[in-house]
């Protein structure tokens, strides 16, 4: 696939970009102050967590039958194991539990969840380019999620969003020069 898609189906999945610009704007009035060791650990547990994702996603595929490098959203969606549901439900309860614990109000645990989502995400992706060398291209289509229903866009749609949830947190740090909040000096 050569030609850009700028819509995502179904039609509120395109709704996705306005949650890292409204956070952004929600934040940009106090800041948000977020330890750069607490977003340093976080970073690391979304890469690696990401990464083995893919890694499941490739074995779990495997299992089923199907040929991970060549499918199509159409055709995949249809094939793809009840397992892949539960999988990712798991995913978004792993996510939400390291941003509960990593936070104590609901503003800051939101900070995590977006943080560490956004790097899941993109290390899901760089994952599955080095297992198995897919997606070949950032207009390719991929599901991105399947709960409630298949949600279908070309790989350069999350990464956009993700890039845009990290920028929004990094933007609206405030630095502190002694900081103590984790306990741990920046």
């Amino acid at each position: 696939m050569n030609n850009i898609q700028i819509f995502a189906t179904p039609w509120w999945v395109n709704l996705a970009i306005v949650v890292p610009v409204g956070s952004y704007l929600l934040w940009r009035k106090q800041g948000l102050s977020i330890t750069w060791s607490d977003l340093f650990y976080a970073t690391l547990f979304a890469i690696g967590f990401g990464i083995n994702e893919a890694i499941v996603v490739v074995y779990l595929r495997s299992a089923a039958g199907l040929v991970s490098t060549l499918y199509q959203p159409a055709q995949l969606v249809g094939t793809l194991p009840q397992t892949e549901v539960y999988r990712e439900a798991a995913t978004i309860l792993v996510l939400v539990g390291v941003s509960m614990l990593a936070a104590k109000n609901t503003r800051d645990r939101w900070v995590f969840f977006l943080w560490t989502f956004a790097f899941w995400d993109i290390f899901y992706y760089v994952g599955l380019w080095l297992a198995i060398q897919w997606p070949p291209s950032l207009l390719t289509q991929d599901v991105l999620f399947l709960i409630p229903v298949p949600w279908i866009a070309q790989v350069w749609f999350p990464l956009l969003v993700s890039l845009l949830a990290i920028i929004a947190v990094l933007l609206n740090r405030t630095s502190r020069a002694n900081d103590t909040t984790s306990g741990r000096q920046e």
